[in-house]
């Protein structure tokens, strides 16, 4: 897919990108819009628009891909630690629709949101997570 993907574009060539990795399979650019500095995103050259549509081969390698930056992007500027994430789908707040992860430096107090709220509800009942468990198993 091209014209209609930034990030085809950006693997393809066409659009600008601050590349830090890229092999066959992957490549991995700073954001233009960094939450903090370092923030690098991970993408398929291959374009799948979210984690479901990515075959698994891939889907593990990207994360592979993710596991050698971040300690180097932590050093570099200094953080206290990193998260890795993707958004699925718009009520997830995907907004590229191209599955990319997101290597998010991160330091002590910083203001960045993904954090769970100290009135986290409470535990759930037992009897409710088994029958989801065996309802989901059932799917796969």
């Amino acid at each position: 897919m091209s014209g209609s993907c930034l990030f085809c574009d950006i693997v393809g060539g066409t659009a600008p990108a601050c590349v830090v990795f890229e092999d066959d399979a992957a490549m991995a650019f700073l954001d233009l819009y960094p939450v903090h500095r370092g923030h690098t995103l991970v993408v398929p050259r291959a374009h799948v628009s979210d984690l479901t549509d990515c075959p698994p081969a891939t889907a593990a390698h990207l994360f592979v891909v993710c596991a050698r930056l971040a300690p180097h992007i932590v050093a570099e500027v200094g953080a206290h630690g990193f998260n890795v994430w993707t958004a699925n789908g718009k009520a997830a707040g995907q907004e590229v629709f191209h599955l990319h992860l997101h290597v998010l430096p991160r330091f002590n107090k910083d203001s960045f949101g993904l954090r769970f709220p100290e009135s986290y509800p409470q535990e759930a009942a037992r009897a409710e997570l088994e029958a989801m468990a065996a309802r989901l198993r059932t799917r796969m």
